[in-house]
């Protein structure tokens, strides 16, 4: 009966959300009115006329594309969105964070698993992560749903039941730079109607961006700067192609992993011999005094870093999650480095 419902709510989206928002009473009340309304003729005053065009050039200067609309998402496919989504399941929690920035929170009914921010995210049903709750998607029924390149290549069939439910798919993939991360928000936002208000995040992330860059050009002494993206004894970092890279670069700091590309692992002995000025660890959401840590390691008391107090650790969401909050990542780390040209 659920499969019969759902199918023939498929191609009358704007039924479904009629229904949700006022039930079946109200539409009729509503029908009744418009017609009794309709019977009579009242002519407009010229001032009532200028009034409603002002209103309709206000309300054009400020609104977003009109739908329906087409995309090509990240999996290269070409999605049309009849109607401007009503409610969104997101799957992922840097498209959670995106949607939210986005002022969409209101519309999200599921997130991931491993959603955190913001707070609100938290008290949203969670409808898995890597492995979707598609029975559980599919009794929520949401205009859209935002995934990941991992679910379209190992779920495909997941996402065509919800393609088949009257669900549009976006496919949101990867990201390791700050291009990748502005062309997902802008993908995102022209998906949900909110284009204007993800072309000022984007605009705004780029200009903050640039004066990060504009202040670090005058730094001439460049500190070499190890980030740790696991704790020991299995210690990863970040080398280039990643989010933490772009940013030292921005900032004339040297990753010292930079001979190396993506997230890879190095042994201590190794990471000793690179003389680190700074540490940089991402941990500290799940150990205790990640600091502390790094300075009491066995054979580590003349590193740089350590030698000078110089471990710090940052928010990992911040740094390593293509969103908004990228940039304050690239701002922090700026400040921690080189707190004499940033803190000023």
């Amino acid at each position: 009966m659920a499969f019969f419902c759902v199918q023939n709510l498929k191609g009358d989206k704007k039924m479904k959300e009629m229904l949700k928002k006022w039930g079946l009473f109200s539409l009729i009340f509503l029908f009744t009115m418009g017609i009794v309304a309709g019977c009579g003729t009242q002519e407009k005053t010229a001032q009532d006329e200028k009034a409603q065009k002002t209103v309709e050039n206000v309300e054009g200067e400020n609104a977003n594309q009109e739908f329906p609309i087409t995309i090509i998402d990240s999996a290269d496919r070409e999605v049309t969105i009849d109607e401007e989504p009503e409610s969104i399941v997101s799957i992922q929690a840097s498209n959670t964070e995106i949607a939210f920035a986005l002022g969409l929170g209101e519309k999200i009914i599921g997130v991931s698993d491993y959603d955190n921010y913001p707070s609100e995210a938290l008290e949203i049903q969670k409808v898995g992560a890597q492995d979707i709750n598609a029975e559980l998607v599919l009794s929520l029924l949401p205009d859209l749903a935002l995934v990941t390149d991992y679910h379209y290549n190992t779920h495909p069939e997941i996402l065509k039941q919800f393609e088949d439910a009257g669900i549009d798919v976006i496919v949101v993939g990867s990201a390791s730079s700050f291009e990748d991360a502005y062309e997902h928000i802008e993908m995102i936002g022209k998906a949900t109607g909110t284009a204007t208000e993800a072309n000022e995040i984007v605009t705004n992330m780029k200009q903050r961006f640039d004066e990060i860059k504009e202040k670090a050009s005058a730094i001439t002494d460049k500190k070499k700067v190890w980030v740790e993206v696991s704790p020991a004894p299995d210690i990863f970092t970040t080398g280039t192609n990643t989010f933490m890279h772009e940013m030292l670069e921005a900032i004339q700091a040297i990753n010292a992993a930079e001979e190396h590309e993506g997230w890879v692992q190095l042994t201590e002995e190794e990471i000793v011999q690179l003389n680190p000025d700074v540490i940089i660890t991402t941990y500290g959401y799940y150990i205790d005094n990640p600091t502390e840590e790094v300075y009491g390691r066995e054979g580590w008391s003349e590193v740089p870093a350590v030698k000078n107090k110089q471990v710090f650790d940052v928010d990992n969401d911040t740094v390593t999650r293509p969103g908004p909050r990228l940039i304050e990542g690239v701002e922090t780390l700026a400040k921690l480095i080189y707190p004499e040209v940033f803190n000023k």
